[in-house]
């Protein structure tokens, strides 16, 4: 077997409504209502990264430290959301904090050039609001 690429990505939910608000309200994903309460979209271009990344590696990112906080839940899966530039991500992360969300870093210039905010969903995905310039057809 030979995975050619991602075909598609979604959280589990256990509050439709809050879901629904949180990832087609405020980050804006572009969901229709493809059966009841059952929202997706086929409009959103392709995953360019799948990668198993270690609790203890993303606490580092999140926290600087190897250890998850006991005080916020452990994430079972990440997504992160590329924005148009670097400079996007900051202004991003302060809408989501205006609409009610905790963010867990503001955004941040990593050791390897990505720029990045984390929080997380209301099913406890690590979502990263991120520009990965590597990613971009101009290279950054």
């Amino acid at each position: 077997m030979k995975v050619q690429f991602v075909a598609g990505f979604g959280p589990v939910v256990r509050d439709v409504e809050e879901s629904h608000r949180f990832w087609g309200g405020d980050l804006g994903m572009p969901l229709g209502e493809l059966a009841p309460q059952y929202w997706g979209t086929d409009d959103v271009e392709g995953v360019k990264a799948f990668a198993l990344w270690p609790l203890a590696q993303a606490a580092q990112s999140c926290f600087k430290t190897d250890a998850w906080p006991d005080d916020v839940p452990v994430p079972s899966a990440w997504l992160e959301l590329d924005l148009e530039s670097a400079d996007a991500v900051a202004p991003a992360a302060v809408e989501l904090v205006e609409r009610g969300h905790r963010l867990l870093t503001d955004a941040i210039l990593e050791p390897w050039g990505q720029t990045v905010a984390h929080l997380l969903s209301p099913e406890g995905i690590l979502v990263g609001l991120a520009y990965t310039p590597w990613m971009h057809a101009s290279g950054g």
